[in-house]
């Protein structure tokens, strides 16, 4: 074990990028950002894995999904972190880890020890957070007061506190990592793993282009959201409905009343159930109206674009001819 990891030390301490100096200090949004695509290639991958069984029954991932995405991560460590020394976040950023265990100025990778420590320490307590209902109904065997009840009970103060330590801890070293520069997770902390460039004379080129653009593209998002609301988008369609397709002089006022007009929902489309008007020509049914009505204060009529008025029952005379 020792000579391997001498030898992956040589392996990654003797190539072309070992002239970064371990010293040099990361930028803090370099880190987080490296955390950020780290949990973004894994959300990732979990939708194209859950894509695979999109034509299964719904559900069928969901009593093993935590099993399902420690395994995927796994996956990621053993293909990333375990071999090169690095997340793909932080390949991308020209950053890996760093052993501050080790006394010597220069660079020195992680030991598989400390590799495997932090897997452990990142999927094992989110993996115990997502099962630890299923964990605990399982030993439920009775009522409350029986002692599976009372285990479970207090089985679930002991999660519901080492959780609650945890997060405290989490955060109070979050302010000490945005203090100091080092550390951005709690188990980074605890392993001895430090983050530092694997390149010389590394630059955060962030190209202003690209910022103008986000910030004008989320800009204009904003104003859209803001404003579409504002905008009766029924009305608008019956306008440019009329005048492209000349609504007005098929269903205007002059078309001869009772031709046509009678014979089927201007909503639904079907023959109308106790027809009513809104201040035009235009018949419906009287729970699709009402029921518009209700949902939309400023409702026009779709077929003229006429505002809507209060629902008034049309009286019809009925001739009967018999054969």
């Amino acid at each position: 074990m020792d000579l391997e990891n001498k030898h992956d030390e040589k392996r990654t301490a003797g190539g072309p990028e070992s002239d970064a100096d371990p010293q040099t200090p990361v930028l803090r949004i370099s880190q987080l950002d490296a955390l950020e695509l780290d949990s973004a290639l894994e959300q990732l991958l979990w939708t194209q894995f859950s894509q695979c069984f999109q034509n299964y029954r719904p559900g069928l991932l969901t009593p093993l999904e935590p099993e399902l995405r420690a395994l995927l991560q796994l996956l990621l460590w053993r293909f990333t972190l375990y071999s090169s020394n690095a997340t793909v976040g932080q390949s991308l950023l020209s950053l890996r880890y760093h052993n501050t265990l080790s006394s010597s100025p220069r660079f020195r990778p992680l030991s598989r020890r400390q590799k495997l420590s932090l897997l452990l320490l990142t999927a094992g307590p989110r993996w115990l957070q997502e099962r630890s209902h299923s964990l605990l109904l399982g030993l439920s065997t009775g009522g409350p007061m029986s002692e599976g009840g009372l285990l479970q009970q207090g089985l679930r103060k002991c999660l519901n506190l080492v959780s609650s330590i945890a997060q405290l801890t989490s955060l109070i070293n979050f302010l000490v990592f945005l203090r100091k520069g080092h550390h951005p997770v709690l188990a980074e902390r605890i392993i001895g793993a430090r983050a530092v460039f694997s390149k010389p004379n590394v630059v955060r080129d962030v190209t202003y282009q690209y910022m103008n653009r986000e910030l004008l593209w989320h800009g204009f998002a904003e104003f859209l959201i803001f404003l579409l609301p504002l905008i009766n988008t029924r009305k608008l369609k019956a306008r440019v409905s009329s005048i492209v397709f000349g609504r007005d002089k098929t269903d205007g006022a002059g078309a001869p009343e009772g031709q046509g007009v009678f014979k089927e929902c201007g909503l639904c489309g079907e023959w109308p159930t106790m027809p009513h008007t809104v201040g035009c020509q235009h018949v419906f049914c009287y729970y699709c109206i009402k029921s518009h009505i209700i949902a939309d204060a400023y409702l026009t009529c779709p077929k003229c674009g006429v505002e809507a008025g209060e629902p008034k029952l049309v009286k019809m005379e009925v001739e009967m001819i018999g054969r």
